[in-house]
């Protein structure tokens, strides 16, 4: 299923755009390598996901490690079929509309995103144990973020595992774009992520020359240093705190409802929610929009973060609405 999206070009893994004849979404793609090494972010979208012609799925990962890249493509590569196969394993088990009498609407929406959280929960827990299994790759010390989004209709299923970040943009009763954050960063210092980080005898603090910077640490050794409180990988530290456990929610996409941007925490570290939504919405062409953020986020570490190495810097805008002045076909630039 997955080599015939790519050979449909509804599946995009690299810069580029997506935009399916007869869809709603238009969705844009933009990496960058920073200058750490080579480049540990990657992307997915894939359209009309699962052969269902009003479901998109969008995933941004974030590696780190000495195998960072290779833990990121590998969960990109697993994450959608598997949630995929978990979805509708769920579906046949609890028809939706035939079997199920619901009184009202609102439990019937419920029950829709709960047999995605179901699906979410499940995936993320095989990926882990996969990946620790794993011969070919060394997750020990090397982990990845993952967010990611399924769009069904009108509803979208958010699901976080780190510290890249998911923005809305909607329209305010003056007409004005304001950003509504869709994600919590899950950074160390979280109350609740701290909480259970020490519970399990792991460690939290930032070093001397990061000062606000908080990370994960062993309970006896300066190592590794974990800017995130969840990760896929990094099993040094399973131990001690990190999880694997996404957090799933959903919103419900009205008119008011413009884009969503996805972005690794390259972005977020240098460019503020509103300022993100902005960029986008300023962007003449949407084909361009998450390139100019992540040009804008590199200006932007230049400036704020002189002295500090830039980190790959990654975006996926996903506009929820067709543009009259954009008709164009799907493209891959691989």
């Amino acid at each position: 299923m997955a080599k015939e999206a790519k050979r449909n070009h509804f599946m995009l893994h690299s810069s580029g755009t997506v935009n399916v004849d007869g869809s709603n979404n238009f969705a844009s793609v933009f990496s960058k390598k920073g200058q750490k090494g080579v480049n540990q972010d990657c992307c997915i979208v894939w359209e009309e996901f699962g052969c269902q012609e009003d479901m998109i799925f969008c995933g941004i990962f974030d590696g780190h490690g000495p195998w960072g890249h290779f833990v990121a493509k590998r969960v990109r590569k697993s994450m959608p079929t598997s949630l995929l196969c978990n979805w509708q394993e769920t579906l046949s088990q609890s028809p939706l509309d035939s079997d199920v009498d619901f009184d009202v609407e609102t439990e019937k929406k419920q029950h829709r995103f709960n047999m995605w959280k179901h699906s979410y929960l499940k995936t993320c827990a095989a990926i882990d144990r996969e990946l620790e299994q794993n011969r070919k790759i060394d997750s020990f010390y090397s982990g990845t973020t993952a967010l990611s989004i399924v769009r069904q209709g009108e509803l979208i299923i958010i699901a976080n595992v780190g510290d890249s970040r998911a923005v809305l943009a909607t329209t305010s009763d003056d007409g004005s774009l304001v950003p509504v954050q869709l994600t919590v960063d899950f950074k160390p210092n979280l109350p609740q992520e701290a909480e259970r980080i020490l519970e399990s005898n792991g460690r939290v603090f930032c070093l001397d020359d990061e000062p606000g910077v908080h990370r994960v640490w062993l309970p006896d050794e300066e190592f590794p240093g974990l800017a995130m409180s969840r990760a896929f990988g990094d099993y040094c530290v399973k131990k001690y705190g990190l999880i694997s456990v996404p957090e799933v929610t959903q919103r419900n996409i009205t008119s008011k409802d413009q884009f969503v941007v996805l972005a690794t925490d390259g972005v977020w570290d240098v460019i503020s929610n509103q300022e993100a939504v902005d960029i986008v919405s300023s962007t003449p062409d949407r084909t361009d929009s998450s390139k100019r953020l992540v040009e804008c986020a590199m200006r932007a570490w230049k400036r704020k973060r002189r002295g500090i190495a830039m980190d790959d810097i990654s975006a996926i805008c996903l506009f929820f609405h067709s543009s009259p002045s954009l008709d164009q076909v799907a493209t891959l630039e691989e």
